[in-house]
């Protein structure tokens, strides 16, 4: 499986949607999940405000697939008050959390997937416990800490499905551009001897388990 040239249709102006996600990683995303989608249902980790889950959604629904959307919805280390990336939109003073939540419904709604993705508000470790089904495609931009990514990892790479993809985001194998937990889960997807590695676009880190 490679990335195809299927024009990418969004449902919703991807601009208006608060997010990380490049262009180019979201159509890669889109691509790769038209097909990966046709094995089974698909799972991404780290939804935030919905950007990577409009893009992954929108695949899903063309084939008629489920998204499964997991995130805590209070946000990684670096949107907590104080912080570099803290929203202040996003920041619930009441109970002195962030809560993505509201906006992910939201864009959900004006995306029209609410019938496509079913969000998992928990943690990887909490999700993971009972889970059962075997998975087309898992896309891991959870919490960028190292026990955060090395959670995701280990909790959801035994269920994708043999032709499956697993998508890495916030590759960055140069310490100065960028934190190393996603790039260290990356090299452990690299020797597990599980997965073909595919080329990478941008900081997505792709494989394609054997």
């Amino acid at each position: 499986m490679s990335v195809i040239t299927t024009p990418v249709v969004l449902p919703i102006d991807i601009d208006t949607v608060k997010g990380f996600l490049a262009p180019d990683e979201g159509e890669a995303l889109y691509q790769f999940a038209l097909e990966a989608s046709k094995l089974g249902p698909c799972l991404e980790v780290g939804s935030y405000c919905g950007k990577s889950t409009v893009y992954f959604g929108a695949a899903c629904k063309t084939t008629n697939s489920t998204l499964y959307a997991l995130d805590h919805h209070r946000g990684s280390e670096e949107h907590q008050l104080g912080e570099e990336y803290h929203d202040p939109e996003l920041y619930d003073a009441g109970i002195a959390l962030m809560d993505s939540f509201h906006m992910f419904r939201q864009t959900m709604r004006r995306a029209k997937l609410e019938d496509t993705v079913v969000p998992l508000v928990t943690t990887s470790a909490i999700a993971s416990r009972d889970w059962t089904i075997q998975l087309g495609m898992v896309f891991i931009d959870g919490g960028h800490s190292e026990e955060a990514a090395q959670t995701d990892y280990r909790s959801w790479v035994g269920h994708i499905k043999p032709g499956g993809i697993l998508a890495i985001h916030d590759i960055f194998p140069n310490p100065e551009e960028g934190g190393q937990a996603p790039y260290n889960i990356w090299k452990l997807a690299k020797a597990s001897g599980l997965f073909k590695e595919l080329p990478t676009v941008n900081t997505l880190g792709l494989f394609r388990r054997k």
